[in-house]
């Protein structure tokens, strides 16, 4: 072969070979088939591959642990004290775009922009249809009043989402505040904390409890199961609020990690997920409530009832959770 045919060879095999495609790498808390309706909803708009690693636990370590040779360019987490976390780990860089300063609320987002919120879910109160008269719970204080005396259920109070609930009750009450109303919710459970939101459902139809905390989007995970679907028929959903706020809720949200070996793929996984359309498939899929201007809840999930999100910026809320943990040991909330 001479030089010249090699090189007409070596040419034409460059140009035949397939361009690299590009890719975004997610490492997410939640499982990749909730998600997979947007990642395939992104991939047919962009032509862009989504690859998801599920991470039941140990997002921060991993990450910290890969360091400069991560490949993961999101993260997606579905509690905003697990999103904190990866930001106060410097994991994450902010991140400047004007469709996601648009599209996501302020009280949503990062004011660094290190993090961004997608839906929210609010954690309410399920309380027996047969038991608990229309009223007789409205505020998150409630919990605390003596008249709910072994009528709770709850999982357990160092769960993600209720340190949530208890840092938002540190932001509105002050820590003694908050010590004071944990210990008296502790004081009126029907049994040691145990099992997820679903289960406190389950025992209340089953007559163990009265009312439970949850999130909302446990409804719609209940209706959509043969078995669970009594469990959920024998609950109604009651938005309670604290009495000098709203509904405290949580957010499902993004961030771009700090070794993203694919950028501008990142930002762009980023601003689908920001825009109505992909918020809107994501909240009907986890029945959650989208956060675009103009965007709606499912007909299901606007069934349950309306209510006004508490004001506070969930960074604030974030802030209060070593004070919501160290609280909820003190009081030794799961004995």
């Amino acid at each position: 072969m001479t030089l010249r045919t090699a090189l007409f060879a070596t040419t034409c095999l460059a140009l035949a070979a397939p361009a690299f495609a590009e890719e975004v790498n997610v490492y997410s808390y939640r499982q990749p088939e909730l998600i997979k309706p947007l990642t395939d909803a992104f991939t047919a708009e962009t032509g862009i591959d989504v690859n998801v690693v599920f991470l039941n636990k140990g997002m921060v370590e991993r990450l910290k642990a890969e360091g400069d040779r991560s490949p993961a360019d999101v993260v997606f987490t579905v509690d905003i004290s697990r999103l904190n976390a990866v930001v106060e780990a410097g994991l994450t860089q902010p991140v400047e775009s004007e469709a996601l300063t648009d599209n996501i609320p302020e009280t949503y987002r990062d004011p660094d922009n290190n993090w961004f919120g997608v839906t929210t879910r609010a954690r309410i109160i399920y309380a027996s249809k047969d038991r608990v008269a229309d009223g007789e719970v409205t505020t998150y204080e409630d919990l605390a009043d003596p008249k709910w005396k072994g009528r709770i259920c709850t999982r357990s109070g160092t769960h993600a989402y209720n340190v949530a609930l208890t840092s938002a009750v540190i932001d509105h009450a002050g820590e003694d505040g908050a010590k004071a109303w944990l210990s008296g919710v502790k004081d009126n459970l029907a049994r040691k904390p145990q099992g997820n939101d679903r289960a406190q459902v389950k025992a209340i139809w089953a007559g163990e409890c009265d009312i439970s905390v949850g999130n909302t989007y446990y409804m719609g995970k209940m209706l959509e199961d043969d078995e669970q679907k009594a469990w959920a028929d024998s609950v109604r959903i009651v938005f309670p609020t604290f009495a000098d706020g709203g509904t405290h809720v949580n957010v499902s949200g993004v961030a771009m990690t700090k070794a993203s070996p694919n950028p501008e793929a990142a930002v762009k996984m980023m601003e689908f997920l920001a825009s109505p359309e992909a918020q809107e498939i994501y909240a009907e899929a986890n029945y959650e409530y989208p956060v675009a201007p103009g965007t709606e809840p499912t007909e299901l999930v606007k069934g349950w009832g309306e209510f006004t999100a508490d004001g506070v910026n969930l960074m604030t809320v974030a802030g209060h959770r070593p004070a919501a943990l160290r609280i909820t040991e003190e009081v030794n909330f799961d004995e």
